[in-house]
């Protein structure tokens, strides 16, 4: 099985997203190239704008990629560590956190079957805007990257939290930063289609959801079970780390546990109840804009004391192991999965349903999951997401909307190459991935608000007759 595996992983067609600079958004949304620009550059922001729709059109991934922040790319490195010390703290100590940084979390953190650790806060669009044009995100709470490389570390173990002394200031001007990439690829949509309709229900709806997301190792998966059925969160620090020493040196338990699914059914890689780390789903919103993750290999170190310190001194950033993202997308056209390759430090925008309905099919909403790597069950995977939505009240016409778009049968009709080694297992994926994503036909009606299509949608993945209820 594991062979089968890293074949697969081997073998998965990539798909590596169409690159965007920064620079480029700004002229296209701003049009302030097209008084005084001269014919070739005006051919050149027009290919880029021809692009663009088609990869985020019906015939792309739906998804691209931005790359050229740099101020971004900081705020980044200094933020998406702090979601795997967040997921590992005690429960008071993180609480404490929360309330100094007016975050919340929209996954049960008492759970200790959970595979992901969620820390969110919702981001106003007014403060966004401000934010940005004052380009405030240069510098956050007067410490930079640089100025951390030279904080000595034996004194933030005397202080207090000091490792998040930042993480609020830090959380907001990422989500400001992602917040305009997304304002300004609305624009352009809207341009290309016509009318100012994504860009406008975004500004209508004046939040935005920011979620710092923290895809747990095996290992750590192992310790919050055990920790939750001898102790339920118990404080007892000396237990937590036996625990932990125990599953570290069970590799074989670990290697069987990792081929497992939530309801202890062996599975494979291909299958939609495999490893993943998170189930296949469409996004409901307009857009989602994500950070290219970080990878975390974690090791146990005997020499720590306290919870804290053991989860900020025992990990290492390393590379993707296999260059990739360890998002897969679902290809409607080819019936088969493709795995995203992004640029480090670069921001994925990817289309959520919302903008496929407003659109009228002219950009495709995406199918995707995240999957584990295999073998590697150290590893723990950090990202940043912001979710752009309509406001609530946003109400959703589907006359001109494609029928065939609403039917999931009908998107996974294409064939699969017959000279693709692949194919019958690609096949079959598609037969299971149908049988848990609730087609739009029946979520979506004509005249419905966005308030009551997310409440539907949510109902028929997650409900107690959900099709995920208990994936």
């Amino acid at each position: 099985m594991i062979n089968e595996r890293k074949s697969y992983m081997e073998e998965a067609e990539i798909v590596e997203l169409y690159e965007l600079h920064y620079s480029d958004l700004k002229l296209l949304s701003s049009g302030s190239g097209s008084g005084s620009s001269s014919t070739q550059e005006l051919e050149r922001l027009e290919t880029i704008k021809t692009s663009i729709m088609e990869a985020l059109g019906p015939n792309g991934p739906g998804l691209l990629s931005i790359c050229g922040l740099t101020n971004a790319s900081i705020l980044r490195r200094n933020l998406l560590p702090l979601a795997r010390n967040l997921a590992l703290l005690n429960p008071d100590h993180r609480n404490r956190i929360f309330k100094e940084h007016n975050l919340g979390s929209d996954v049960s953190l008492k759970n200790p079957d959970r595979n992901v650790s969620s820390f969110a806060m919702q981001l106003r669009y007014e403060q966004g805007l401000e934010s940005t044009q004052n380009n405030a995100s240069s510098r956050v709470g007067g410490l930079t990257d640089s100025d951390q490389d030279h904080v000595d570390v034996d004194m933030t173990r005397h202080l207090p939290d000091y490792e998040y002394k930042n993480l609020g200031n830090t959380f907001k001007e990422l989500g400001f930063c992602m917040m305009e990439l997304g304002l300004r690829l609305a624009r352009i949509c809207d341009r290309a289609i016509g009318g100012q309709e994504l860009e406008q229900s975004l500004l209508e709806s004046r939040t935005a959801k920011g979620r710092l997301i923290h895809y747990h190792s095996t290992p750590e998966n192992i310790t919050l079970k055990e920790a939750g059925r001898k102790r339920g969160f118990s404080k007892n620090l000396d237990n937590h780390r036996r625990d932990w020493e125990h599953c570290m040196k069970s590799e074989q338990v670990q290697t069987k546990r990792a081929n497992m699914d939530t309801n202890c059914h062996e599975v494979g890689f291909r299958g939609t109840h495999s490893n993943l780390w998170q189930q296949w789903h469409y996004d409901y919103g307009v857009f989602t804009v994500l950070t290219d993750p970080l990878f975390i290999l974690s090791s146990y170190l005997p020499g720590n004391k306290r919870e804290e310190q053991y989860a900020l001194s025992c990990d290492q950033e390393c590379p993707s192991p296999s260059g990739h993202t360890y998002l897969q997308i679902f290809d409607p056209n080819k019936n088969k999965v493709r795995m995203v390759k992004s640029s480090p430090e670069s921001f994925i925008i990817q289309v959520g349903e919302s903008a496929d309905i407003i659109s009228k099919g002219k950009l495709r909403s995406t199918l995707h999951c995240v999957v584990r790597p295999a073998k590697l069950e150290n590893l723990s995977r950090e990202t940043f997401v912001l979710f752009l939505q309509p406001a609530w009240s946003k109400t959703f016409s589907i006359s001109d909307y494609p029928l065939e778009n609403c039917n999931l049968d009908c998107q996974c009709s294409g064939v699969p190459d017959a000279e693709n080694q692949l194919a019958e297992q690609d096949s079959k994926l598609t037969e299971e991935i149908r049988k848990i994503i609730p087609p739009l036909s029946l979520r979506l009606t004509d005249g419905m608000t966005f308030a009551e299509f997310s409440r539907e949608t949510t109902k028929q993945y997650y409900g107690g007759g959900g099709l995920q209820a208990n994936k």
